[in-house]
């Protein structure tokens, strides 16, 4: 028995008005992860991420956006940074267990963004953070790390779960309240 097509069914007027509507459904399902990730949101998983000219990321929206001339490392770093920016809590202790958390503390937002540029296999407090990678700021990112907090800078802005918008980590241009002569800078060699 032949299977007869719905579509061919329908008189010519709706079976082209269907056709349509459906062709607009794909550009659109098509278009999406390219809009989300040149808004500064976080794309999809397979869509390279958006970039900026020069050697300084650039805020956009609450997120950052890495310099086209930055290391992958780098820009695996930003990119897992925006990952949990905006959007995920502070919790003492949070984001040790697992990667993915519903919150995070300073040492495992900073380790979370270190992770995602393959720098580190697992969360850091703040007092091993003192001794990763290192001694003094590095060219592309910078921990800073004492005994009871932790934060980094990556491509010119400030990674932190202290003085950013909202709670829980986030980007912010400029230091902060911190002052840096109270914390261990570190990097990683080459970055």
């Amino acid at each position: 028995m032949k299977r007869s097509n719905p579509i061919t069914m329908l008189p010519r007027r709706t079976s082209l008005a269907l056709t349509l509507a459906l062709a607009v459904v794909a550009m659109l399902a098509i278009a999406s992860p390219a809009a989300m990730a040149g808004s500064g949101g976080v794309g999809s998983p397979g869509a390279p991420p958006p970039t900026v000219a020069g050697q300084k990321a650039k805020l956009v929206n609450g997120f950052a956006v890495a310099p086209k001339s930055a290391p992958k490392a780098v820009k695996g770093v930003i990119a897992a940074a925006n990952r949990i920016a905006k959007g995920h809590g502070y919790c003492l202790g949070g984001g040790y267990a697992h990667w993915k958390s519903k919150c995070y503390d300073c040492s495992s937002s900073v380790s979370y963004a270190l992770h995602g540029g393959g720098l580190i296999g697992h969360a850091m407090s703040p007092t091993y953070l003192e001794r990763w990678g290192r001694a003094s700021k590095g060219k592309w990112i910078s921990v800073y790390a004492n005994s009871g907090h932790a934060w980094m800078t990556i491509a010119g802005l400030r990674f932190d779960t202290a003085d950013t918008k909202g709670q829980g980590p986030g980007w912010a241009k400029g230091l902060g309240w911190e002052a840096t002569q109270r914390y261990t800078a570190r990097h990683k060699s080459g970055l």
